[in-house]
């Protein structure tokens, strides 16, 4: 009978190592904590000190070093930096073993924990979770981590529920949270409501001052760098998006509309812009204003007109697109004369002057002339400002009057309900019983020819109670900025042009037609 002798493995199949190495094993550790509160880093620099002290004091092993993250949510890998060096390093062959305090310490995510142990596993690399008593190379540390995994993932579930519920039950009462580090012109007050900063808020309303003044959100950010001054995060230079968001944010005029975005996976943490999947809240005066509400209305007026303007405004200035040719109804835009001597100036002509085969026949006209006969129709329609008034708000009322308007409305919209029902019923009856195609079709057909023409004629007449009710709030709008209009003008005022024009008409004989925002027209000339 043949003689069997066993030779024995000298290598570990899971650590590649000889079985018998006097080499010391090269352990890491890995601390992480989810939030930056100073409790919070108290726990961080425990944990740190903890598995330092820990893997140095095993003779056995060879201390790495302590990776680390601090306030990152363990739910994904993407973003925590410490993590992503430690396998990293892992992979590379620097580390054999990574001691961390639990599951949850390592990921909440179930995919993620077991992608990431496989993967070391693979090169060799060894994880070891305390407080579970887990060493990844055992028989049963995966079925482990799996179970272990799964209910720090359920518990991050619950914990992100738990607060969405919070921050929910917090925009339903009311309470309104700023990010202050970020947000200009507030601090977290005493009572934990917002509080005026008022160095930061002179720098809004300077803000607000200049959008109205005609520049743009570039010219803006330009003349607050010549200034010096810095933007909200502390820098130097000021982004067109920060201006923008400064100018259309609602809580400089002392409200807020909560949850304007929401989370929509736990895990990755993504968020969205709220687009009615979610309630919102708006509370009105929950905090003391930095700008008056009718200023932020204009200024929210101004950009939509800007947009839609598009490239037609320059923003060079406050006259910019406001002044048409009677002609063509081309804009006037600015042109330099004599621009390398004394006599220099700038005059405003007909953009479309020369566009054409026929050129227009209104005149240039500068812009001190434009001023001097803005403030003379400014004062000859002030003095029917009372009158103006009353016509406003005898307008206003036919707007509002939207009793026909919505009768209309609620009929469509039973028209496009009973359509519907009759194509499912349609739809229904012809895959449970025998019967023509050809009928069905021109049925089917019919039905929905039907239900587009009442869908279309609903949408139109939404939408003309949507405009309505728009053109109701810019005439609610314009009679509080006449209310608050000195009676007399002596010199020109960028502000009151913008609010009040909505355009100035050049004629052929030099006068000019300037049509105020109400529709009242006043013609003036030399």
């Amino acid at each position: 009978m043949p003689k069997v002798t066993m030779i024995p493995a000298t290598i570990n199949p899971l650590t590649h190592l000889p079985s018998v190495a006097a080499r010391k094993r090269r352990v890491a550790g890995y601390a992480r904590v989810s939030t930056d509160s100073d409790e919070q880093f108290t726990s961080y620099e425990a944990q740190v000190d903890y598995y330092t002290k820990f893997i140095q004091s095993k003779p056995e092993w060879e201390f790495v070093k302590v990776y680390t993250d601090e306030g990152i949510s363990g739910t994904n890998t993407k973003r925590r930096e410490g993590f992503k060096e430690m396998i990293t390093d892992a992979l590379d062959g620097k580390i054999d073993l990574i001691v961390t305090k639990s599951v949850s310490r390592f990921a909440r995510n179930t995919v993620d924990s077991l992608v990431t142990i496989r993967k070391l596993k693979e090169n060799g690399v060894e994880c070891y979770f305390e407080k579970e008593g887990i060493y990844t190379f055992d028989g049963k540390g995966e079925l482990l981590i799996t179970i272990m995994s799964s209910l720090a993932q359920e518990e991050s579930r619950s914990i992100s529920e738990n607060i969405t519920w919070g921050q929910r039950k917090s925009f339903s009462d009311g309470k309104v949270h700023l990010p202050y580090k970020r947000f200009l012109g507030y601090e977290k007050g005493e009572d934990g409501r917002p509080a005026v900063v008022e160095s930061e808020a002179r720098v809004v309303k300077l803000i607000y001052g200049l959008f109205l003044e005609g520049k743009t959100q570039a010219g803006i950010c330009k003349y607050l760098e010549e200034l010096g001054i810095p933007s909200p995060g502390g820098k130097q230079t000021w982004s067109k998006t920060t201006i923008t968001s400064i100018l259309q944010n609602e809580k400089y005029k002392g409200d807020a509309l909560l949850q304007k975005k929401f989370t929509v996976d736990f895990l990755e943490k993504k968020m969205k812009p709220n687009e009615g999947e979610v309630p919102q809240y708006y509370v009105t005066g929950s905090h003391p204003a930095i700008i008056e509400p009718d200023e932020w209305e204009q200024v929210q007026a101004e950009f939509a007109r800007r947009k839609t303007l598009g490239k037609a405004y320059s923003g060079k200035s406050v006259l910019s697109a406001k002044l048409v040719c009677e002609d063509c109804g081309a804009f006037f835009g600015p042109k330099v004369w004599h621009s390398t001597d004394q006599y220099r100036r700038t005059i405003w002509q007909c953009n479309g002057k020369f566009a054409n085969e026929e050129r227009c026949h209104t005149p240039v006209v500068d812009t001190e002339t434009i001023q001097r006969l803005f403030i003379k129709a400014y004062n000859l329609m002030m003095q029917d400002r009372v009158q103006i008034i009353k016509q406003c708000e005898a307008w206003r009322a036919r707007l509002m009057d939207f009793g026909t308007l919505d009768a209309d409305i609620e009929r469509q919209l039973e028209e496009t309900q009973v359509v519907a029902e009759l194509v499912k019923a349609a739809v229904k009856e012809n895959a449970s019983t025998t019967q023509s195609q050809e009928a069905y079709l021109k049925k089917y057909e019919a039905l929905t020819e039907r239900y587009e023409k009442a869908a279309a004629e609903l949408e139109r007449l939404q939408s003309l109670r949507t405009a309505r009710s728009q053109q109701d709030k810019k005439m609610e709008l314009y009679i509080r900025t006449l209310k608050k209009q000195p009676e007399v003008m002596h010199d020109w005022n960028d502000t009151i042009w913008t609010v009040m024009i909505e355009k100035a008409i050049v004629h052929k004989d030099g006068q000019i037609t300037f049509v105020f925002q109400n529709g009242t027209e006043i013609k003036v000339g030399a």
